[in-house]
């Protein structure tokens, strides 16, 4: 196997500051680079769909909720990880296209659910089912072990990423 592009980025810097250890980059480096490879391959479905970025995860978000598919703002912003401001725009363009609906909260007269309608339903789950025919396409050069220990890895350093962060 060739090395990739990170690897010949370390060996520079081994040869240019043999006094550093520039071994982290086959990891951040390769995780940074592979997330952009993967964005563009995953997001023509959704642009195919007239969808924005993070439209989809806003959708998602909703439908994974259960019915009646419906969540606030702040909920939504906790679970797609985005301020409440960026989900007020997503909602605004999601609403144009008859996508999602703003209703009052019954508990809470004056707090606003965002929901999904059945237009909305139906192309949630018609593009879930394209995005992981996708990810596992993308997956597919690696074997069931490999994806599974890999995927425990990714969440052990996620864990210990968000600790050291906290």
């Amino acid at each position: 196997m060739q090395p990739d592009a990170i690897a010949a980025i370390v060996d520079q810097w081994k040869r240019e500051r043999p006094d550093l250890d520039a071994s982290p980059m086959l990891v951040i480096g390769r995780l940074f680079r592979l997330t952009q490879a993967l964005d563009q391959q995953l997001r023509p479905p959704f642009a195919a769909a007239g969808l924005g970025s993070g439209d989809f995860d806003l959708l998602a978000a909703l439908r994974r909720a259960g019915e009646p598919y419906a969540l606030s703002a702040g909920e939504l912003s906790r679970t797609v990880l985005v301020t409440t401001g960026a989900i007020t725009k997503r909602v605004d363009r999601l609403e144009a296209r008859g996508l999602v609906a703003r209703t009052v909260d019954e508990a809470d007269s004056r707090g606003r659910l965002i929901s999904l309608t059945s237009d909305g339903v139906a192309l949630t789950d018609e593009l879930i089912a394209v995005h992981l025919d996708n990810q596992r396409r993308l997956l597919a050069g690696l074997d069931g072990e490999q994806q599974a220990q890999l995927a425990g890895l990714l969440e052990r350093l996620a864990l210990t990423s968000k600790a050291e962060k906290d």
